[in-house]
């Protein structure tokens, strides 16, 4: 009897556990796998971004990721001070040409590009981004790291987490197997390799430091007032600080005499 109630709850445990096993690999598949933790060094309380990594980061959005992906909310005067100076900035705005007007005849126009303009559209609508990619849409990058869950570290584990599916696997044509992607079918291709860049800097472009550099990118695009906030954030700590102390001394000063003094109680009269 007492072998049978034993063996029974073995049977339970070792069910338990193919049930919860089944599930977070259901989970897994549904929401990707989850991806690790890395130590941004922008993200210290007083820590400030990497603007070497950010100009890098540029580049390789320039040189890989502008063709597919837009960033509709940046514009080139949003660079000048941060990874390039002014006149860089201008020079690099003039390369693009501006569709602007309506001219005093009426006409439409081209013009070469100015700071105040917003990087160039991959595609003129979503329509045609569909038809170029397969059916799916490019996400707009201004904002992809507060969009997404664990937004730096999804970005980085998916830009470099492209591999050969498992055994048992099987990926429709037209769409690549990474395990950090929701249902781990994606349709952009591997895009970061090893010296897929040539930086300006001479820093070896390797595939994890091109997804380092290109995610402090976007997270600045998606912050960039972070130092800014950082900054006032410690110099509002510092006056409050100084509030409290002078709170403090002006406390013990008025309530000096009043802990200090005597009270002598006359009952007889």
């Amino acid at each position: 009897m007492k072998s049978l109630r034993a063996f029974a709850l073995v049977g339970a445990s070792v069910s338990g556990l193919l049930s919860f096993a089944t599930i977070a690999s259901a989970d897994e598949a549904e929401h990707g796998l989850e991806c690790p933790s890395y130590p941004w060094p922008h993200q210290g309380i007083l820590s400030s971004y990497d603007h070497a990594s950010i100009r890098r980061g540029h580049q390789v959005y320039q040189q890989v990721c502008a063709s597919c992906h837009s960033m509709s909310l940046i514009s080139y005067r949003d660079l000048v001070g941060v990874a390039y100076t002014e006149e860089e900035t201008k020079a690099m705005a003039a390369e693009i040409e501006v569709v602007d007007g309506p001219n005093d005849e009426g006409e439409m126009f081209t013009r070469p590009g100015k700071l105040s303009d917003r990087f160039p559209q991959p595609y003129a609508n979503e329509q045609a981004a569909r038809f170029a990619n397969g059916g799916a849409y490019p996400p707009d990058l201004s904002l992809i790291t507060k969009a997404r869950h664990n937004g730096q570290n999804y970005v980085f584990a998916l830009l470099t987490g492209y591999h050969n599916p498992p055994a048992g696997v099987s990926i429709r044509e037209g769409l690549h197997y990474n395990p950090y992607f929701p249902g781990g079918a994606i349709a952009m291709p591997k895009m970061l390799s090893d010296g897929a860049v040539e930086y300006e800097d001479g820093t070896p472009a390797t595939e994890a430091q091109m997804g380092k550099d290109v995610v402090t990118f976007l997270s600045w695009a998606a912050e960039p007032e972070m130092e800014e906030r950082k900054l006032m954030g410690f110099k509002w700590i510092f006056v409050l600080s100084l509030a409290l102390l002078q709170a403090a001394y002006y406390r013990r000063l008025k309530w000096s005499i009043f802990k200090s003094r005597k009270l002598v109680l006359d009952v007889v009269n």
